[in-house]
């Protein structure tokens, strides 16, 4: 068995046991390849994930940063409260109807808002509105504004909130010095930013699995 054979099965034997798709996930990953949407949703297992991170933080709202066709974002609504509140922003308009039709089959429409837009035109018209600090952000969009993504999630939480960037590791890139590619250097301008910044406090880990080699980071809020 090869390594990455050995990735793929035992992200299999952990997903069956742990975080199996049911009829509404598998739906939303079948209607996002039926509509050719690119196959980069999180896995089954990093959706669990998700949403138990949401479920410790006892998130009532939360902000997701690149909605694609709504995988990732069914995975974290379901652990909002009935009063709860997800605002994903989506680049594409293609995208952002397919996740609005996955969002709605899943029942949790009340709960999600899809803003289609560049992220970096809808977080000030976010903020504009002065919402309550969310209590958990995914990031998961364009790797070359990581960094201001990061920026933004700060804007938009208050201490004891999560932060989780996601594809940091770009399979092992991020630490290649000859490697200018703008995914690369955002995620290391993301990086360093967590790392710097008297109001974060965080941490990166590698994974493997049937996407292949990536990582995310975790960053909290202090006061």
């Amino acid at each position: 068995m090869s390594e990455s054979q050995a990735w793929d099965a035992v992200d299999a034997y952990f997903t069956d046991r742990l975080a199996p798709d049911d009829e509404i996930t598998a739906a939303a990953l079948r209607e996002s390849d039926a509509a050719g949407l690119p196959p980069i949703s999180v896995t089954a297992n990093q959706g669990k994930l998700l949403q138990l991170l949401a479920e410790i933080q006892g998130a009532r709202s939360i902000l997701e940063i690149g909605t694609l066709g709504g995988y990732s974002t069914i995975w974290l609504a379901r652990a909002l409260p009935a009063d709860g509140r997800l605002v994903s922003l989506e680049y594409d308009p293609l995208h952002a109807e397919v996740a609005t039709r996955n969002i709605a089959r899943a029942g949790l429409d009340k709960l999600v808002e899809v803003r289609v837009g560049a992220a970096l035109e809808s977080l000030p018209l976010l903020a504009d509105e002065n919402p309550p600090p969310f209590d958990l952000v995914f990031i998961d969009a364009d790797k070359a504004n990581n960094a201001s993504y990061v920026e933004w999630a700060l804007r938009l939480t208050s201490a004891g909130s999560l932060i989780v960037l996601d594809n940091v590791v770009r399979g092992g890139r991020v630490v290649d010095a000859d490697n200018d590619a703008q995914d690369v250097l955002g995620t290391r301008a993301a990086i360093e930013l967590i790392g710097t910044h008297p109001r974060l406090s965080g941490t990166a880990i590698q994974t493997v699995g049937t996407k292949g080699y990536d990582g995310f980071a975790l960053a909290r809020v202090l006061a």
